[in-house]
């Protein structure tokens, strides 16, 4: 094992925004021997980039979601199997569509199955002239994880050119324009960024950051419109004028995780552990699923926190093999997971079931862990990113390719086109309606989105997690279903924490 580094003084400081990123990113998720210091090339391989003090950032910019026209090329995808980066896929997720796959039609067009409301009476408002309407996007683009949430960004700005490119005349006249800003992975970025959404854009659509308290008093405060992404705080939740794709609440726990463990590995689940990168975020999440996990007869032996500057996990994995742990649940981001197998591999510790949440679905955990990740379990609420069956999934993948050709189809990117689509629908169907305080009342009353069939349905305006979840799992390097039909479904479990 390599020995740790001493960070420097620059380093240090990156250290604690990095912190807050990890605790964002595990929070969204909950319905969903070295030494002690940060190892610099965990951060460097979290985007492929050195973080060298001269990494160079995206400004913010206009767009009006258009790009150049890649060449996505012809689809091989399967709908429960998904080939990987050796295959000619990219890492696990398989040549996106072709450009004939561009056009929708039906309730995959771009207004989908909203009936045009009357344009009359349409005036202009903030963000809204003549001639556009101006959407905003804030992600977390720089920071210690240089492009963390650059695919929210992305397919936001895809679903604008698709919108674009099939209605000439656009939005009752007006041309759809995102203002793409940059979170910054920080509060005082996200802050920043909606104080500006207020005075310059009509409603912000497809939003992911890791902690995105920072806007949420901007956004209520000038009641602008918030279809995010996914929603990672407290505060987000808690403000009136925003929703999200992905809703979720941290005290709410669909019955179907623990119902399919307990038929999946009988022996495992009376032997589970749960661990989670030591934010308090993470904890309240790892919290709640223990809490669920002994209202649904599962016994957990081991509840432990790691530290995000901690890379020697031998020990954890020591105590899980003394106390028999046969069902290992991890709550974090994808490069901790990778460091957790490779230490379990050399321990020549493997459990019945290894059980993450969707933040390990992308190419990147497949490149990194290798052999390691071999058996990895994922409880998801979307599709399989091959499921070019899906006429959604195949949509969202080519006008992703014709925005951004080497962008990879990722969770967070899924989801903001689910949220421009809510968006753009709600906004076709009110016409001359349209205000900032009449698309709130509109998302307030979403109850089961699933954008076409893109991702289980979601209460977008109650704000709770879904009831229904798939399970996937990753074998050399190819993701497959492992769960009957499209989801399985049942009560949530109310376990009283982070509610």
């Amino acid at each position: 094992m390599p020995s740790p580094t001493r960070p420097s003084r620059r380093f240090a400081f990156s250290r604690r925004r990095l912190t807050a990123a990890i605790g964002g990113v595990v929070l969204l998720l909950s319905s969903a021997a070295c030494g002690s210091q940060l190892d610099p090339e965990t951060v460097a391989r979290a985007n492929g980039t050195v973080l060298n003090g001269q990494q160079e950032t995206p400004g913010d910019q206009t767009t009006s979601g258009g790009g150049g026209a890649g060449d996505p090329g012809a689809s091989t995808g399967a709908a429960n199997d998904e080939a990987s980066a050796s295959e000619g896929g990219t890492g696990g997720n398989n040549a996106a569509p072709a450009d004939r796959d561009l056009a929708g039609s039906g309730k995959n067009s771009a207004t989908g199955s909203a009936k045009q409301g009357n344009c009359d009476g349409f005036t202009n408002q903030t963000g809204i002239t003549d001639d556009k309407i101006v959407l905003a996007n804030v992600a977390d683009i720089s920071g210690p994880i240089p492009g963390l949430f650059e695919s929210a960004q992305q397919s936001a700005r895809a679903y604008a050119a698709y919108f674009n490119a099939s209605n000439p005349k656009g939005l009752c006249g007006r041309k759809l324009e995102v203002l793409t800003m940059d979170g910054r992975t920080e509060t005082a970025g996200d802050q920043q960024a909606y104080t500006r959404a207020c005075d310059e854009a009509f409603a912000a659509v497809g939003s992911m950051v890791g902690d995105d308290s920072g806007g949420a008093k901007a956004a209520q405060s000038c009641g602008l419109p918030d279809m995010r992404s996914l929603t990672t705080s407290p505060a987000r939740r808690a403000c009136e004028t925003c929703f999200s794709a992905y809703s979720i609440s941290p005290n709410l726990v669909p019955s179907a995780i623990p119902k399919y463990i307990k038929k999946k590995e009988p022996g495992a689940s009376d032997h589970v552990a749960v661990l989670y990168v030591n934010v308090n975020s993470a904890e309240v999440n790892a919290r709640s699923y223990k809490a669920a996990y002994e209202k649904s007869g599962l016994t957990v032996d081991y509840l432990q926190g790691i530290d995000p500057s901690e890379f020697n996990y031998a020990p954890y994995v020591q105590q899980m093999k003394d106390k028999g742990i046969r069902m290992v649940q991890y709550f974090g981001p994808h490069q901790y997971t990778v460091r957790l197998q490779q230490a379990m591999r050399q321990q020549d510790y493997q459990p019945d079931i290894f059980l993450q949440d969707p933040t390990i679905y992308t190419d990147k955990y497949v490149e990194q862990a290798g052999d390691d990740g071999n058996g990895s379990i994922v409880y998801t609420t979307n599709d399989l990113f091959s499921n070019l069956g899906n006429k959604e999934m195949k949509l969202y993948r080519a006008w992703l390719n014709q925005i951004a050709p080497d962008a990879e189809p990722d969770y967070f990117g899924l989801y903001a086109w689910s949220a421009t689509r809510l968006f753009v629908e709600k906004a076709v169907a009110l016409g001359g309606k349209l205000t900032r305080k009449s698309m709130v009342r509109a998302l307030s009353g979403v109850e089961d989105w699933t954008s076409n069939g893109l991702h289980t349905g979601m209460a977008v305006g109650p704000k709770t997690t879904p009831p229904c979840v798939a399970f996937i799992q990753l074998n050399n390097r190819k993701w497959r279903k492992i769960s009957p039909g499209d989801y399985l479904c049942g009560p949530l479990i109310n376990t009283g924490v982070g509610g």
